[in-house]
């Protein structure tokens, strides 16, 4: 099977074959903090998947919103798992980072400021000038 798809990340890798692939990189982070606050400070990303753009919504994250998360992720949060993302089924692979971050958010429901766990995965695009957010969303949701 000849695997047509193309690497669109900074990560200078093969994307994976076949029909059951390792996904995961054993090596990570992949992407240098500095690079990746510098992107985020000039909120310098983009939805990159159908679910992230979807969960962006739902959770009412604009793009500001969703760069502090990673500035606050990145800072505070913690180191999951690098990995191998596909855009869509035979679309573009990006190797990407994923985080865990917790803040304190106004919940209307409980009339409290209550903790909030997000999930955030992204990578570097090619060019270096873009924050591709393959996942952003609560923990579990």
């Amino acid at each position: 099977m000849i695997n047509k798809s193309v690497n669109i990340s900074a990560f200078d890798g093969a994307v994976p074959e076949g029909d059951s692939p390792e996904r995961r990189y054993p090596q990570g982070p992949v992407y240098p903090i500095e690079s990746v606050v510098t992107l985020a400070e000039k909120t310098a990303l983009e939805y990159w998947t159908r679910g992230a753009a979807l969960d962006a919504q739902k959770w009412r994250l604009d793009h500001q919103d969703t760069a502090q998360l990673i500035i606050q992720a990145l800072k505070t949060g913690q180191f999951l798992v690098s990995e191998w993302c596909q855009q869509r089924p035979q679309g573009p692979w990006a190797m990407c980072d994923a985080y865990k971050v917790t803040r304190y958010e106004w919940i209307e429901n409980a009339g409290k400021h209550m903790p909030v766990s997000y999930y955030l995965k992204f990578a570097i695009s090619k060019t270096g000038q873009l924050l591709l957010m393959a996942s952003n969303h609560p923990e579990g949701a």
